[in-house]
């Protein structure tokens, strides 16, 4: 609602903050907004998703959008690098955007050059930092930032997304086996989305027993007998369902 409401009322900030666990969408809303000031129809709410500017930004082949892996691009060099790309104007879009994600692994030298960029970015430059550890980020970056915080997607949002996915791509599941994955990937939409995968070419079927073999985790019914073994002192009863 923030996002919107700051397109539609032509209000952009030039650098903002997303922070949160991962899986949960902070690089995917950072490329929506992307679309949403570059889109032919922009800046709007609302991306086309089907004009040259969006469907670059899809590929991953826009010339204006960056996308930087601080984890791996973490020194100096490539933050001058970045700062020399400033100063040209955008080749089709109407900003340029730089996406650093995992911004918390930079080196100081780098995160000092950094705060240099962010304090006077051209008009046409807006850059998204994204981290799972925001405590990490000195405070000088956060303060020149618009913060938002990403949290965990509740299990019936997965389960429900994981539902839509299993149907669109072939894959018969149980709705209580959605469940399971959705309990297991606690709260990132990607981890469930892999474990679907990997669970859907295990066999015609997915069930809670296949989720269970994939992760090599104990059904709930068993923990139960287990304990209720216990409960009772059965020494023979409990060593057997130990094993």
């Amino acid at each position: 609602q923030t996002f919107k409401n700051s397109i539609q009322a032509g209000k952009i900030a030039h650098a903002y903050l997303f922070a949160g666990p991962r899986g949960t969408g902070k690089t995917s809303t950072a490329r929506i907004l992307a679309k949403a000031l570059n889109c032919d129809k922009g800046p709007t709410a609302h991306p086309c998703g089907e004009c040259a500017n969006c469907l670059r930004i899809t590929e991953g082949s826009s010339m204006d959008v960056f996308e930087i892996d601080a984890a791996s691009n973490r020194g100096i060099d490539e933050i001058k690098n970045l700062r020399d790309q400033l100063a040209f104007a955008p080749v089709n879009c109407r900003y340029k955007v730089f996406i650093i994600d995992e911004v918390h692994m930079l080196s100081t030298e780098a995160f000092n050059a950094l705060l240099k960029t962010l304090e006077e970015p051209p008009a046409h430059v807006i850059f998204i930092l994204a981290t799972t550890d925001p405590h990490k980020i000195p405070a000088t970056i956060h303060s020149r930032c618009q913060r938002f915080d990403f949290r965990r997607v509740t299990v019936e949002e997965i389960a429900e997304h994981l539902a839509k996915v299993a149907e669109k791509s072939g894959i018969i599941a149980d709705k209580e086996a959605l469940r399971l994955i959705a309990i297991q990937s606690e709260g990132g939409m990607r981890d469930a989305l892999s474990l679907l995968g990997q669970c859907g070419v295990m066999g015609e079927q997915v069930t809670t027993a296949t989720v269970r073999d994939v992760l090599g985790i104990v059904g709930r019914e068993t923990l139960r007998e287990l304990v209720q073994a216990i409960g009772k002192q059965d020494l023979s009863a409990t060593l057997a369902k130990l094993n």
